[in-house]
């Protein structure tokens, strides 16, 4: 049988999803706790791969197992065996055509920048701090143009594997809460640092080092040394993963709640909305 799971992990302290030979990762965390559930070993697929420091307020996953249990066990079966930084939300039993990525028809993630002169000290590793004042208006006119269907070349890293760098992007929103700045990006997909690199982008227009125009320059230049610095892991969340409704997930009681409350992200701000 095929089980799916909603995981939430704040990444500052893993070197990212995947398994490797070093360093803390969520995949094997995960793998392990679930194992102590099924009896077994468990190998789960995910949505999205996130980089190391970066969150996942609703990373999915999916894995096989033989072992039938109810979808409660999972969640708290696989949660006391896991850590402090890692939890599974929500578990349901899906039909074998389900797949975590590739069933998938959009993603949302969120970058949050703390734009203040004092770095945060609570919320270290949780934003990317930014001292000099960011004008959100200059931003979000600038973000205009990579709305809609684009070859992003100029926006992904070099180590990006993709087969095309054409994505399209459904939503791209700029805004100030207090001393925080969200950017919000929705997309089909995305490639390997490419929120990261629109948010340096944004972040320089913003400081006024760049003009509103040079968002559409590194654009349409399909150059990648074009575009400027990669902003930091710290201020990035997987936010929210869209599949057909037909899978039978319980978007409404997990996405929700996460479009309403968890702009801040781990708890920063739970009167933040989009």
């Amino acid at each position: 049988m095929r089980i799916a799971a909603g995981i939430e992990y704040c990444g500052a302290g893993f070197s990212g999803w995947q398994s490797q030979e070093q360093g803390r990762n969520v995949q094997d965390c995960l793998e392990a706790a679930l194992a102590s559930v099924a009896d077994y070993p468990v190998k789960v697929h995910c949505a999205g791969r996130t980089d190391a420091g970066v969150h996942a307020m609703q990373q999915v996953v999916h894995f096989d197992t033989r072992a039938e249990r109810e979808p409660h066990a999972w969640v708290l079966g696989g949660n006391v065996s896991l850590p402090r930084d890692v939890r599974i939300l929500w578990a349901c039993t899906v039909e074998d055509s389900f797949h975590a990525r590739f069933s998938a028809t959009g993603r949302q993630y969120r970058y949050l920048i703390l734009n203040r002169i004092a770095a945060a000290a609570v919320y270290n590793g949780l934003v990317t701090w930014e001292c000099r004042h960011l004008d959100v208006a200059r931003m979000q006119e600038a973000a205009r143009c990579l709305l809609g269907e684009h070859d992003f070349s100029a926006f992904r890293a070099v180590a990006c594997q993709a087969k095309s760098p054409v994505r399209e992007v459904r939503q791209l929103e700029v805004r100030r809460h207090g001393d925080l700045i969200i950017i919000d990006v929705r997309a089909n997909a995305f490639l390997y640092h490419m929120v990261r690199n629109i948010a340096g982008v944004l972040m320089a227009i913003g400081v006024g080092k760049e003009p509103v125009t040079w968002t559409r320059q590194v654009l349409e230049s399909r150059n990648r040394t074009a575009g400027g610095i990669t902003a930091p892991a710290d201020g990035l969340y997987l936010v929210d993963i869209e599949y057909p409704a037909a899978f039978g997930l319980p978007k409404q009681a997990v996405s929700q709640w996460l479009l309403h409350h968890a702009g801040a992200g781990c708890g920063m701000d739970r009167d933040l909305t989009v």
